[in-house]
């Protein structure tokens, strides 16, 4: 992101070097930059900004910046966040401790890029003496250590949420007629562009994924038709094999699952790596295709398509070319799956995230969804922890609800796919005010000399003459049955000729006076409102695509 560059104007001082003395000064820069972005882009971004940097100037100074891309953050109060007093923070808290754990596991500060990790690092150091005794007392942990700010993607009001679970299936060791769908395991031959196997996971997104030619050129990786189509048959890559392809395609989305085997022994399975081709919603191609309507979607639905129509369903699994192989990761039924970040995930409050976010973040989300029904009448106001990733995850305010296990949470998981607003707490350590220093600003306007602008002038002056004259040629055509009352009024036609000599030329040097500003006042403040024929009305949140 681009720096904010004072210019001569306002003061110069680095926003970074605030302190309680100079306050009055990090005001005036706050007020500077708004106007800035008042007069070049005078959109709801513009104010968005205003907001935030009139938090920041009273934040309390520490240590790194902050840098969010594409994403537009509003410092609020604790009381403007409906449901945040109503919530059950212990539960958030008990989540929070379990992310914690891998924080405290480094006894030295972390060397990491971002600040908030690092943050959060210190935040966590005190969770270890923290143990609130009930959701009052865990709230009360929370407002101490963590600022509330409301955020979306730049010029969003809102951001977007689904669900996901974890499935339980059954299944088999060897390939029979009734199971004949295979699980794999990540290839041998599928790599990334600088990733050193062994010593890193292998990445989800970011990174260019394929495979090696007999050029040793770097080419992408079969895709889901030809995985489907038997491209990796014979590599001894199956895992197990399941009963239908549709559980094998929920269980790529879901990341995880228990797949139940011939004996009884529950097999554990969780996310691995990706083909590195781009994932499409297949609940989105049937609705394009007019296979599905859009309020009857779910991942039920898409189920009992895919069941009614086998010959057509290779064909739309095949338009969602991303493909995910697994690992082994226990045989028991104890516990909750892994999350990306490592620790077993929290029905109800663990949420996937985009990976511009550091996993133990706390989120307070604020939805209407479908949870005890089929219509999104459940209000859903909860604190979450950010514990999981997927290559669908993508935003700023974007999360994956984690349900459970079993068909109970998989039907509410596949219901969810609704707008709604997202508060990221930052831990008190953060630097805002710092953060300010990388918000981007508009491309100035460019100025026009005055001995160009003139010329422009007269040939709107010109312009608006002929279309006076146009006017009054065209009312002159107007048969007097058809004049309007008051067109008929007396010395309506002589009004013009009772103007007084010059009066024309006057009126137009007035408008070419710049409007007189009042002091403090922004340019776009003194400009009259734009009338317009449509009611004002709640805007709407279109899902990403």
């Amino acid at each position: 992101m681009a720096r904010v560059q004072a210019s001569s104007q306002p003061p110069t001082s680095s926003i970074g070097a605030f302190s309680g003395k100079s306050l009055p000064r990090a005001r005036s820069w706050v007020a500077y930059a708004a106007r800035r972005w008042l007069a070049a882009l005078g959109s709801i971004a513009a104010a968005w900004l205003v907001v935030w940097l009139a938090g920041a100037a009273c934040a309390e100074p520490g240590d790194e910046p902050l840098k969010l891309p594409d994403s537009q953050l509003e410092p609020v109060k604790w009381s403007d966040i409906d449901g945040w007093a109503a919530d059950d923070h212990l539960a958030a808290f008990t989540a929070f401790q379990t992310s914690c754990q891998l924080f405290r596991k480094t006894k030295q500060p972390p060397r990491d890029a971002r600040p908030i990790y690092n943050a959060l690092w210190e935040t966590c150091r005190r969770t270890a003496a923290a143990k609130p005794a009930n959701a009052k007392a865990a709230r009360a942990f929370f407002e101490q250590n963590f600022r509330p700010v409301r955020i979306a993607r730049l010029g969003e009001a809102q951001g977007f949420v689904t669900g996901y679970f974890e499935p339980i299936v059954q299944g088999s060791r060897f390939p029979n007629p009734e199971f004949h769908v295979p699980l794999y395991r990540r290839p041998h031959d599928l790599v990334a562009a600088g990733h050193n196997p062994g010593t890193e996971p292998f990445p989800n997104k970011g990174v260019q994924v394929g495979r090696f030619n007999e050029k040793n050129e770097l080419v992408p990786y079969h895709d889901r038709g030809e995985i489907e189509e038997g491209a990796l048959d014979g590599q001894k890559l199956e895992i197990c094999w399941l009963r239908d392809p549709f559980e094998a395609l929920s269980i790529s989305i879901q990341g995880s699952a228990r797949v139940i085997l011939e004996d009884g022994t529950p097999l554990r399975v969780n996310y691995d790596a990706h083909n590195g081709h781009a994932y499409t919603a297949v609940g989105r191609v049937l609705i394009e295709r007019n296979l599905i309507p859009r309020d009857e979607m779910s991942m039920q639905r898409i189920r009992d398509w895919m069941a009614a129509n086998r010959d057509e369903a290779p064909k739309v699994r095949a338009t969602n070319r991303s493909f995910v192989f697994f690992r082994i990761t226990g045989l028991s039924n104890d516990g909750e799956p892994l999350g990306a970040q490592g620790v077993p995930l929290m029905p109800g409050r663990s949420i996937a995230v985009d990976k511009m976010h550091v996993y133990g973040t706390p989120f307070f989300i604020d939805a209407s969804l479908p949870i005890e029904s089929a219509k999104p009448v459940t209000p859903f106001r909860r604190l979450m922890i950010a514990q999981d990733t997927g290559s669908a995850i993508v935003g700023p305010a974007r999360a994956d609800l984690y349900w459970g296990a079993g068909d109970d949470a998989g039907r509410i998981a596949g219901r969810i796919r609704h707008p709604g607003r997202f508060v990221m707490l930052l831990p008190r350590e953060l630097d805002m005010i710092e953060a300010g220093k990388h918000m981007p600003l508009p491309v100035p306007k460019p100025r026009i000399p005055e001995d160009e602008a003139k010329p422009d002038e007269a040939k709107q002056d010109d312009a608006k003459q002929d279309e006076t004259k146009s006017g009054d040629a065209k009312k002159a055509d107007i048969k007097p049955d058809d004049a309007k009352p008051d067109d008929a009024k007396p010395g309506a036609k002589n009004a013009d000729a009772k103007a007084k000599p010059g009066s024309k030329s006057k009126a137009k040097d007035q408008a070419k006076e710049p409007t007189k500003l009042a002091p403090g006042q922004a340019e776009d403040d003194a400009k009259p409102p734009k009338k317009s024929r449509r009611q004002a009305g709640p805007a709407r949140s279109k899902p990403p695509s």
